[in-house]
């Protein structure tokens, strides 16, 4: 791809726009830790929105995304429109008792909610399993599509797409912290939306598609492979059982609750609680996640699909893209390549946009992974457990080394990943049968340090055996696996929480004050605390259960109705958009009922 004059000037303000307002937070970041990683906890519902969403819009997404629906249609996307049920759970449930928690970040509460060395001994486990580990595995996915993009559009290697983008991200991120971190994400999630909006325009209307009813009629006559349906929202659950099970039923039936993944995990977690926690209020913790919710499973799935299913037209099989861009290397070429491979019918000035927005997209994830990670690695590790005595402005230089030690190890993965699809499965995996335990340990005291312990041991054995058990050449299904992990982790952690130590139950009555978790669960420590009947129904009239229910299901309903109305719409059936609008209505009307109830 050759960029004109105008899209160098397009691209090049389009950086400028998202990065040049971050360089006045430095001096503020710089302060104390609560400013470098949550904010002064002042952050407005809409800023922690937008952030969230433009977070999970990262570089590699489109290209999943393209992959999904390559090689499983448009159904195949359910694997992660599944975990709605977990995000809006997330809205309803927990947002405001992670903000009354008061703590710094989601590890921190180990400590509030546990007691013992085991409450300690889990929390510097997992800043250094989730923080490094896990987040430059994910970083490495992001940064191994900006890199095929790179290579796909003006053939660059590896290793100088990861110096440009990395030396951005990361200077940016040890220089601003969170706020930067914010304001960045403001602008890029403006600047992203313009541009796939644009690319999925350009690729339908490209002459070989035809436009919407081209795409349409020309897919609908040319089934995949085993007659897969591209175009169905739905999964074919009479000649295709087996992808049935795979997209749609395990990730509604068992996924959203029982895998931790993140972005979406069960009860909060990682980035999306560090919002959570660095909200002005429990009313901007609650509104800030709802509005992600909506943007993420609403606004923007539909440009990244469309843009997936003119490839199968214009390349209908990986080879074709392999002839059209020969010198790519072969080690990067899959399904996923499919959506920087249609940038390239871009017309001038719109591919300086698409331009700054994959930089933008890539760094709006990277720098929040950045920050994210190096919050774990230096207030949940380094402070709590190495150096407790110092300075604020020490550990913020520590934060800030730690931001640049994320960069370099997460790049050095990028050598390794293949696809963005594989470390989905993987994260997937390992993450499978902790989901349930992240839900209930705030409402169900029983639940100890240890249940996690056993928890994280097991799912990580399992896998473990799973993969030598596959080179053994005893095959099962990712499914299986799946299902067996989260059975037999569930059990295991479940009988840790009836036969295994308890928690301290003074630590259960300082946490039942402070959080003021809701329901049964609390019963004999809300007594032990000396909480009067009506006190704990004055807190219950907004915190409880059936308003909670109902804002749960109205929310889900609410973003599966207006997602597959825009779906419809653009497949020309307007009968079944209309039907959708109206649900959308009806359950976006209750929702906020139920949102000013919990506001009042």
């Amino acid at each position: 791809m050759v960029l004109h004059p105008i899209d160098w000037i397009i691209a090049t303000v389009c950086v400028l726009i998202c990065f040049l307002p971050a360089l006045a937070f430095g001096k503020r970041s710089g302060k104390s830790t609560s400013e470098f990683f949550a904010s002064g906890r002042s952050v407005p519902w809409w800023l922690a929105g937008i952030s969230l969403v433009a977070t999970t819009f990262s570089s590699d997404t489109p290209n999943l995304v393209a992959n999904i629906v390559r090689t499983q249609g448009v159904a195949g996307n359910w694997q992660w429109w599944a975990f709605t049920l977990t995000g809006v759970a997330t809205v309803f449930f927990y947002a405001r008792l992670w903000r009354r928690s008061g703590v710094l970040t989601d590890l921190e509460f180990y400590e509030l909610r546990y007691s013992g060395r085991s409450a300690s001994l889990v929390r510097g486990f997992r800043a250094v399993y989730l923080g490094l580990l896990f987040n430059c595995i994910i970083m490495a996915t992001v940064d191994l599509a900006a890199v095929k993009i790179a290579s796909v559009l003006f053939g660059l290697s590896r290793w100088e797409t990861l110096l440009g983008v990395g030396l951005l991200n990361v200077v940016f991120a040890a220089h601003s912290g969170l706020w930067g971190v914010l304001v960045i994400d403001m602008f890029q999630f403006f600047i992203k939306m313009a541009a796939v909006i644009a690319a999925a325009y350009f690729a339908v209307e490209l002459p070989v598609v035809g436009g919407l009813h081209g795409l349409v009629s020309k897919l609908s006559a040319r089934p995949g492979p085993g007659g897969l349906n591209y175009l169905s929202m739905l999964p074919d659950f009479r000649d295709n059982w087996q992808l049935a099970v795979a997209v749609f039923i395990m990730p509604l039936a068992i996924q959203w609750w029982a895998v931790w993944y993140p972005g979406a995990e069960p009860g909060g977690g990682s980035y999306v609680a560090q919002r959570m926690l660095a909200s002005k209020s429990e009313k901007d913790s609650l509104g800030g996640t709802l509005f992600f919710n909506l943007a993420h499973y609403i606004l923007r799935p539909w440009p990244w699909i469309l843009v997936g299913l003119a490839s199968l037209i214009v390349y209908p099989t990986t080879q074709d893209i392999h002839k059209a861009f020969p010198n790519v290397d072969s080690s990067l070429m899959g399904p996923d390549v499919a959506f920087p491979a249609m940038l390239k019918f871009l017309p001038a000035g719109w591919i300086g946009l698409m331009v700054g927005g994959l930089i933008a997209a890539n760094s709006s994830t990277i720098l929040s992974h950045l920050n994210w990670g190096a919050s774990y690695l230096v207030h949940d590790f380094y402070r709590r457990f190495l150096r407790p005595a110092e300075s604020e402005k020490h550990y913020v230089r520590a934060g800030r080394a730690a931001t640049v030690l994320l960069f370099v190890l997460s790049s050095a993965l990028v050598f390794v990943l293949q696809t963005a699809q594989q470390s989905f499965y993987l994260i997937l995996q390992v993450g499978a049968g902790t989901g349930l335990l992240y839900l209930l340990r705030w409402f169900w005291w029983r639940i100890t340090a240890w249940c996690e312990i056993v928890a994280m041991v097991t799912s990580f054995g399992i896998s473990v055996v799973f993969l030598f058990l596959n080179k053994r050449g005893l095959v099962l299904s990712a499914d299986q696996q799946l299902l067996i992990t989260v059975i037999v982790t569930t059990i295991c952690w479940v009988a840790t929480a009836y036969l295994g130590p308890r928690t301290d139950p003074q630590t259960l009555i300082d946490f039942y004050c402070k959080v003021r978790p809701f329901g049964p669960g609390w019963t004999r420590f809300r007594v032990a605390a000396g909480v009067s009947k009506e006190e704990a129904a004055a807190w219950a009239r907004t915190d409880n259960i059936p308003l909670a229910l109902l804002g749960w299901v109205t929310g889900s309903v609410l973003i599966w109705a207006a997602l597959f109305m825009v779906g419809n719409f653009l497949y020309g059936r307007y009968g079944y958009a209309g039907a959708l609008l109206a649900v959308t209505i009806v359950s976006g009307t209750v929702l906020i009922n139920v949102i000013r109830r919990l506001w009042t």
